[in-house]
């Protein structure tokens, strides 16, 4: 038996915001971070403001951990071959946000960047991956720790990395619906809007009693199928302009090889001692590409 419920991209623009549903994201860090999570706010910052694609390609949302750190979900639908770049401005821009004028270097803060992506990011055989910074010795291939003096002056860090930007990637379409542990049954919701009765990862329940769509009110059942209707009609624009590139791109390769092997043709007959007016009655082409 599976819950039907509405979509997460949807859920982060019109539901999660609300306090009394932080215990679903709460949830979702849990999960992902394999650690406690507790949210204290949700903010708002430059990435969450409206964008012209918001209505079916990108959803962002920021909160603060009780702890202090920044966890900024990134939900991308379309490609974007530069998201990477993407990734790395977001996290760049949100330290510097959250810094104050004459600011100590000490108060940067710790950012948590989750993109869930549904397309084929980069190249790899995983649907979920972490990216740490760390500093490696050349030579002798050892890892750089923090002195006394830093782990005493910055009790927040235990390694180096803990300082920078941490960044997590789910390419949701590449999980395989079989759910192996709890991360993997967030994952299986993110992609089907499902949550089956004998998931117990943190937060999906309260998912499956909040996210129902029968549950919901009559105007936000009517915004939610506006929503999957902008959905469907992006996705579909999206699709038939990629079909007319590729078709056009297929007509384009088939000239192309046609062209190429009528001169292949037109050398061969040429090397055999075959006639100008041959070859031109043969392949079609004029006496001075011929010649």
């Amino acid at each position: 038996m599976t819950h039907r419920l509405v979509r997460f991209d949807w859920a982060l623009k019109k539901l999660l915001r609300n306090k009394a549903n932080f215990e679903i994201l709460e949830g979702f860090f849990s999960e992902l971070l394999r650690r406690d999570i507790r949210i204290a706010h949700i903010l708002e910052s430059e990435s969450n403001k409206q964008a012209a694609d918001d209505k079916y390609n990108r959803v962002d949302l920021l909160a603060e951990a009780d702890g202090g750190e920044l966890l900024l979900i990134e939900l991308q639908v379309e490609g974007q071959y530069d998201y990477f770049h993407r990734m790395l401005y977001g996290v760049s821009k949100l330290i510097t946000d959250h810094m104050s004028a004459g600011f100590e270097y000490r108060q940067v803060r710790k950012v948590i960047s989750i993109n869930i992506v549904y397309f084929d990011l980069g190249q790899g055989e995983d649907y979920v991956y972490q990216g740490n910074t760390e500093f490696k010795g050349i030579h002798k291939n050892d890892l750089l720790h923090l002195s006394v003096t830093q782990k005493r002056n910055l009790p927040e860090a235990v390694r180096v990395a803990d300082i920078y930007p941490q960044y997590y990637i789910l390419k949701v379409n590449e999980f395989d619906d079989h759910a192996h542990d709890t991360l993997d049954e967030w994952v299986y919701f993110l992609k089907n809007s499902e949550i089956r009765q004998e998931f117990s990862a943190r937060g999906l329940q309260k998912a499956a009693e909040e996210l129902d769509i029968m549950k919901l009110p009559e105007e936000e059942r009517d915004s939610y199928e506006r929503y999957l209707e902008d959905r469907r009609s992006a996705e579909s624009s999206i699709k038939s302009s990629w079909l007319e590139g590729h078709e056009k791109g297929i007509e384009k390769g088939i000239e192309k090889g046609v062209a190429q092997r009528t001169i292949e043709v037109a050398r061969t007959m040429r090397g055999k001692g075959y006639s100008v007016d041959d070859i031109m009655a043969i392949t079609g082409l004029s006496r001075g590409e011929v010649e």
